[in-house]
């Protein structure tokens, strides 16, 4: 979940230590390029209901200028030519044209976007997870419910179980830097080495892809990530590796805006309950291998755990 900022830096394992470990990493890295989309927008309408909403002046150069860090697959990164892409990036512009403008994505650090909303931007999209530190400072309008989720190798040919972590002990587990995922599994390797079992080897690294091309090149067991990094690496790996166990954690993501105004929050939530009531916000979601992630209802601040 994207509670904290991934980490740019550090010691991370690298997915091809060994040549003949990374077999298919060519092949599977061939097709992430070649799968690379955006979503189809042009046939949204403009809802005039929905924009008599927004705050007089409001979005009046046409522009709906949206904060997002542009590292996150496949919610939004960067396509091979640079152009901001993902299911983030596809709301970003399926909002605007609800309300008869157009997006424009603005790549941003990520621990930098909550403080430029209402200033620099109208509005961050880039995976937020709500937490009560978040609405207290910033509304968040919730369109995506993301937990985390392993990976194997398809057939699961090592018989990992995932249903308790000890049941890891013993396997090699990727994971991302800076990730609520490592953190989990770091804690999850101190259990196993106080119970006495044998060492889950947590493989830290920088990028969440070098981590599926280890698992598609057997160099780990399993990997673990938020659940839709997860289904969208099948997606890239063209089923060489699957989606193994239940959803774990989840929890909403939001689209940020600024508390300063209600009104144009009121806009935001609006547009995104229609793209969810149409039905686009799923097929947004489904061109994307993680049709299981949509919310139903954009609830603003709901309620979540600390």
């Amino acid at each position: 979940m994207r509670i904290r900022q991934h980490a740019a830096l550090g010691l991370a394992a690298t997915a091809c230590l060994v040549l003949s470990a990374c077999t298919n990493a060519a092949d599977w890295n061939a097709n992430r390029s070649s799968q690379i989309h955006s979503f189809d927008t042009s046939s949204i309408q403009a809802q005039p209901d929905i924009i008599a909403e927004l705050p007089q002046g409001a979005l009046e150069d046409g522009v709906l200028d949206v904060a997002a860090s542009t590292d996150y697959a496949p919610a939004e990164f960067l396509d091979p030519s640079g152009k901001a892409v993902g299911y983030d990036v596809d709301l970003t512009n399926a909002i605007a044209a609800v309300l008869g403008v157009k997006g424009k994505v603005h790549t941003a650090e990520f621990d930098s976007i909550i403080a430029s909303i209402g200033s620099k931007y109208d509005a961050g999209i880039s995976s937020f997870t709500v937490t009560p530190e978040r609405t207290a400072e910033v509304n968040m309008t919730a369109y995506i419910n993301v937990g985390s989720r392993f990976n194997v190798q398809a057939g699961n040919p090592k018989g990992v179980e995932t249903s308790d972590h000890l049941k890891l002990c013993g396997r090699s587990i990727g994971v991302q830097v800076g990730t609520a995922q490592e953190t989990t599994m770091r804690d999850a390797a101190e259990k196993c080495a106080k119970a006495g079992k044998p060492v889950l080897s947590v493989r830290s690294y920088s990028k969440q892809s070098e981590a599926t091309t280890g698992l598609v090149g057997g160099t780990i067991d399993a990997s673990y990530s938020d659940s839709t990094v997860a289904g969208y690496a099948v997606e890239l790996t063209d089923g060489q590796i699957v989606t193994l166990g239940e959803i774990e954690d989840a929890a909403p993501q939001g689209v940020v805006t600024s508390k300063a105004d209600p009104q144009f929050t009121a806009a935001i939530q609006a547009a995104v309950q229609y793209l969810m009531d149409q039905g686009i916000w799923q097929k947004i979601l489904d061109s994307w291998g993680v049709k299981d992630a949509a919310l139903t209802t954009a609830e603003l601040n709901p309620a979540v755990k600390e």
